[in-house]
């Protein structure tokens, strides 16, 4: 099952998935750490995160490009945080997929799928905005855009949390704590 979670910045998206995976009941939980800590703002983030998931049960695996590569235990749960971080990994990053981003992150996707119980992936809204940007942050939109629109189609549930507060977006499960939320 493919839960995608998606906001703007600092709408509480990663506690919400948390959250929502701890929801899911026993199971070994994974956490997909996709943010490269290239900078000191990057690196407090990261620290930030990790206390955020301390004592939740997660094991946490560092993926900046090659989600393709990753292999987890069948039946687990997977966190996978944050799309953004993967999507701008994979184009500008020398070991990344540069033009095939897309079709490298949503084989990711498929693989870390089929293996997982459950797959929870964080992504950013960064599209409500209106600047004139550079061709490269116009081709990170694009590219991001499509690998949304892609796990939205593929997903059972999709939610936009909005000052914490999840709103599914759609929800096809019918059971369980899945229920819970605005559907809009």
């Amino acid at each position: 099952m493919l839960t995608v979670i998606t906001g703007g910045s600092a709408s509480g998206k990663s506690a919400y998935a948390e959250d929502l995976v701890l929801s899911w009941g026993p199971a070994q939980r994974i956490y997909v750490a996709t943010m490269y800590p290239f900078d000191r703002e990057s690196e407090k983030r990261i620290v930030r995160h990790q206390k955020m998931r301390s004592g939740k049960g997660f094991q946490t695996v560092e993926c900046y490009t090659g989600l393709e590569q990753i292999q987890v235990p069948p039946g687990s749960h997977v966190l996978l945080e944050c799309m953004s971080n993967l999507a701008a990994n994979e184009m500008f990053q020398e070991s990344g997929a540069g033009e095939n981003t897309v079709e490298a992150v949503m084989k990711g996707v498929c693989q870390l799928e089929k293996q997982a119980s459950r797959l929870c992936v964080v992504t950013n809204e960064i599209f409500s905005d209106w600047q004139p940007y550079h061709t490269e942050t116009k081709r990170y939109q694009k590219y991001l855009g499509e690998i949304n629109c892609r796990m939205a189609q593929m997903a059972q549930q999709v939610v936009e949390v909005v000052y914490g507060i999840g709103l599914y977006r759609k929800n096809t499960v019918e059971t369980g704590a899945e229920r819970g939320g605005n559907v809009l």
